[in-house]
């Protein structure tokens, strides 16, 4: 079932030193937890139950912490810590530090869209720009506890960067694959930190298919988003942390999130329970939508047509950070929503364009595609009367708009091109 070599089995108990891992490699994790059928396992390197092969996530048990413990933490994720599969002594292995990206009070966006109260979670701010910084940080520590010798990935772009900084800073050797087709400026981006890259001929479906393979087959590798799964999916609880903290330890009313696998958006919506359980926010009601691109809708055509099952699709679409035809977190994404009271919505392309500009325009904030997928939707949402303006809102920005150039390339330009002459400067209507 493993890529990773470790001496364990389903009937030690978790946590403790018959797994093969040191006390405490996993902090306060106690176990793997099936999501479809509740059953159990030891820490591992495992993301399939052993009786139904759902998927796994991390079970706790969680010490009494408060507000001020966190706020006394680190300015990145390793503040959350006890809350975290990762050892107290994590801030002392080499790695990105991500996290604890700005939350920006986006009035002017508000105005324009009509929404009372806007803010914008900026994760554009990471090491390598993109949000997966965090979830990559947290596959890091795995793999290290685990025993990895490669650390690998299949990607659309962002992981692809993130893994390959993060392996260069740890010394690890780093194996990553994307679709042949990506943007420029994602590949440069990923080679320039060394390691290998592989261009796969096909969709990120095909290359994603190709790594469950070779983790299957692979002792010593760690794929990131396949055998190490469980702890990468963590990572994106600390949105959920942060954007709590920083809005004076509450949850927004409504919060808007890019879907891709669906990961990012299910974990938003764990961080947030667990918040609540430990009694560091109050437990008030929250929306949470979803957002996609039309070329790449899956979970959006699901929701709409009040399916439990997602039916895969071939992605054809500018926002190439969100191009998964078939989810993996996408059942779980229609529950969240659908639990909480939100929606899961889609935009065109022109839209995506669009989103981009409007965030740019209004708040000095330059989004990637996944970007302006978010801002187009929510911008949808408002119009359709499906999103209240009258509640606080949270969307997401989750990648830095240079790595997707192309997208906005033909709609931006100079305002005018002249000779260096006062007289054609006055000819432009510009003074």
């Amino acid at each position: 079932m493993s890529a990773v070599t470790v001496s364990t089995s389903p009937s030690t108990a978790p946590g403790t030193g018959g797994t093969g891992l040191r006390e405490g490699a996993f902090g306060n994790a106690t176990g793997l937890v099936c999501r479809e059928c509740g059953a159990g396992q030891p820490l591992g390197p495992y993301y399939a139950c052993q009786e139904c092969f759902g998927p796994l996530e991390i079970g706790y048990a969680f010490p009494s912490i408060t507000r001020e413990q966190i706020e006394a933490g680190p300015k990145n994720i390793w503040r959350y810590q006890p809350l975290l599969p990762v050892p107290t002594d994590i801030a002392l292995s080499p790695n990105m530090e991500p996290g604890f990206t700005r939350l920006v009070h986006a009035s002017n966006l508000g105005r324009e869209l009509g929404i009372r109260s806007l803010w914008v979670k900026d994760d554009s701010g990471n090491p390598t720009h993109s949000f997966k910084d965090r979830v990559v940080a947290m596959a890091l520590s795995a793999a290290r506890e685990l025993g990895a010798k490669v650390f690998a990935c299949p990607s659309t772009g962002n992981l692809a960067n993130a893994v390959a900084a993060a392996g260069a800073r740890a010394g690890i050797r780093t194996v990553v694959f994307i679709p042949h087709d990506l943007e420029p400026a994602k590949i440069q981006m990923t080679a320039v930190y060394g390691g290998s890259l592989v261009a796969v001929r096909g969709s990120y479906d095909d290359v994603n298919r190709l790594a469950s393979e070779i983790a299957g087959e692979e002792d010593g590798w760690a794929f990131v988003n396949v055998n190490v799964r469980p702890y990468y999916a963590e990572g994106s609880k600390t949105l959920a942390f942060e954007i709590a903290e920083q809005l004076g330890w509450r949850i927004p009313e409504q919060v808007v999130v890019p879907v891709a696998s669906g990961s990012q958006l299910t974990k938003i919506d764990k961080g947030f329970q667990e918040l609540i359980k430990l009694g560091l926010v109050e437990d008030t009601p929250y929306k949470i939508f979803g957002a996609q691109a039309e070329g790449c809708s899956p979970v959006s055509a699901a929701f709409k047509a009040g399916h439990d099952v997602v039916r895969p699709v071939k992605p054809n679409t500018i926002a190439k950070s969100l191009a998964i035809g078939n989810p993996a977190d996408g059942p779980y994404v229609l529950d969240v929503t659908r639990r909480t009271g939100g929606r899961v919505e889609d935009v065109t392309d022109e839209q995506v364009r669009d989103g981009i500009l409007l965030l740019a325009r209004n708040e000095g904030i330059f989004a990637e595609t996944a970007g302006g997928v978010t801002v187009a939707v929510t911008k949808k949402l408002v119009e359709t009367g499906q999103l209240d303006p009258e509640l606080e809102t949270v969307v997401l920005n989750t990648g830095d708009g240079l790595k997707t150039l192309d997208a906005v390339a033909d709609r931006v330009a100079p305002s005018a091109t002249i000779d260096p002459s006062y007289t054609e400067f006055l000819a432009t209507g510009l003074a």
